[in-house]
């Protein structure tokens, strides 16, 4: 079904537009199948089972998702600060019109380089009595 030419003078409602998208995506090869390098921030393990967290690099972020079905084999419990590689792929969430990672497979790379200058900064501030109650 040709989503763009559905509704009358070409008007598209958000929930058409969204699904046209998504639908664009989902049959792009590269975006259907990808392995992609990144630090994990705001790491959520909901009482679902799913893993909800952002991948950055140095200059940018991506939404990703990561259901029961795939963690369930995962050799290590992800967290922030952590750099990993992910094989996934991309698509719309369309409620909400945002493109995220659906990540199927994770592996551990390391500690992330954003994450131990965080916490190099925060330990020289801490030395600097910046973090100090009396204050």
């Amino acid at each position: 079904m040709d989503l763009l030419h559905t509704q009358n003078n070409n008007i598209l409602t958000v929930t058409a537009i969204n699904k046209y998208i998504k639908e664009l995506i989902s049959r792009d090869f590269i975006l259907s199948n990808l392995w992609i390098r990144g630090e994990i921030s705001n790491f959520k393990h909901h009482s679902s089972g799913h893993m909800y967290f952002t991948l950055k690099d140095e200059s940018s972020l991506l939404k990703c998702v990561m259901f029961k079905s795939c963690n369930l084999g995962l050799k290590f419990t992800p967290e922030n600060g952590m750099k990993v590689i992910i094989k996934g792929y991309i698509s719309v969430f369309e409620r909400d019109g945002q493109y995220q990672l659906y990540a199927q497979e994770m592996q551990n790379d390391g500690t992330g380089n954003l994450h131990i200058a965080f916490e190099q900064l925060k330990k020289k501030l801490f030395n600097e009595g910046l973090f100090d109650e009396k204050i």
